[in-house]
């Protein structure tokens, strides 16, 4: 019975150590542990959204060639993707009927002159002998119409030979400047109609690529429109460009709007016929003012609406107080989604460490930039 009232006292006053170091525990202010939270500001750089299309490049300067007469062809002395010279040959065709064309104009201009001597001739003499009472003002008039016809008749002959002569140069295709061959339409022995495309050539290293923007875009693009310009063909490389055509009217069967954009940038791999995909910065403004475009993981959505957590700034530095903020949400793009009410410019909104904060929250924030 003693030993059990001993084992008692002991443990009541074990009891009471222990309430009293708990109570002192308790009386202690524990210190705030704050989360750490990264934030974007919502600054003039957030109020774009980007949009992509597809176009393709050609070279700044590339002629369809052609000649200007018809003929076979004889000779095609160029390869696809040539460098020529400027005065290089591209192509020629049979000039043996030019040739003679050319032979029979010149026969008949020497015919003309020959009557044109014997007309101016037979008009001299017929004034002498007007002079002298033995010819009719008729027959002076008549030797002066003739000698004035074979005249323009000469004139006449010289510029079909000038016209033939054109022509047998026109046979031979001749490259104007330093160029290289983007295509090759005619094979030898193949009849050619004149205007009808042989050949075209790219000239200069300067590239641009066209696309059509749906006619919802084509009133916000201007020269001034920032541009970039990828190619699959040349990864990892990105290409700033200007917008140097707008097109006023609609492509023929289409419902875009053609648009040429100069690349800025030489590179050894543009060539003509490349897939690029082209990126438009365009101003994010609607009718409420001002969008702003946000990553898709800081807007939240639940039963109370879309939201996102603003860090408002205390007088700590270093730290900010969670507030909740209601936004109206856009389109969804690959640069994020578009916030058109609830935001300004200056605002710090949460992008990382959403999950563990809650609003009235002290936060440490860190630029997620």
């Amino acid at each position: 019975m003693i030993r059990f009232k001993k084992f008692v006292g002991a443990s009541l006053a074990l009891a009471a150590v222990v309430s009293l170091s708990g109570c002192g525990q308790a009386d202690e202010e524990m210190p705030e542990r704050l989360r750490p939270v990264r934030f974007i500001t919502v600054n003039d750089d957030s109020v774009f959204r980007d949009r992509n299309f597809s176009g393709t490049s050609k070279s700044s300067r590339e002629s369809r060639l052609s000649f200007k007469v018809s003929g076979t062809v004889v000779n095609v002395p160029v390869q696809i993707g040539q460098r020529l010279n400027a005065g290089d040959l591209i192509a020629q065709i049979d000039p043996a009927s030019y040739v003679l064309q050319a032979q029979q104009a010149q026969a008949s201009l020497v015919e003309a002159e020959a009557n044109d001597r014997r007309a101016a001739a037979n008009y001299q003499r017929t004034k002498g002998l007007y002079a002298s009472d033995n010819a009719s003002l008729n027959d002076l008039e008549s030797a002066r119409a003739q000698a004035e016809s074979s005249g323009a008749v000469v004139a006449s002959a010289s510029k079909a030979l000038e016209i033939a002569r054109l022509n047998i140069s026109y046979t031979r295709l001749i490259a104007d400047t330093d160029c290289s061959i983007a295509s090759i339409d005619i094979e030898v022995n193949e009849n050619v109609s004149s205007g009808q495309q042989v050949a075209a050539v790219s000239c200069g290293d300067s590239f641009e690529v066209t696309l059509d923007l749906p006619e919802s875009l084509i009133g916000r693009v201007n020269e001034n429109t920032p541009v970039s310009v990828n190619f699959g063909a040349i990864p990892n490389e990105e290409f700033s460009g200007v917008i140097s055509e707008i097109a006023v009217t609609a492509a023929t069967g289409s419902a875009g709007f053609p648009v040429v954009v100069q690349i800025s940038a030489t590179h050894p791999l543009l060539r003509s016929g490349l897939a690029a995909n082209v990126t438009f910065q365009f101003d994010a403004v609607d009718s409420n003012g001002t969008a702003v475009i946000l990553p898709v993981t800081a807007v939240i959505n639940d039963p109370t609406g879309t939201f996102v957590f603003v860090a408002a700034p205390t007088d700590a530095e270093g730290e900010a107080l969670v507030t909740r903020r209601a936004v109206k949400v856009g389109e969804l793009s690959q640069s994020g989604i578009e916030i058109t009410e609830g935001l300004a410019l200056g605002d710090r909104v949460i992008t990382a460490g959403i999950s563990v904060i809650r609003e009235g929250q002290r936060v440490l924030i860190k630029d997620a930039t």
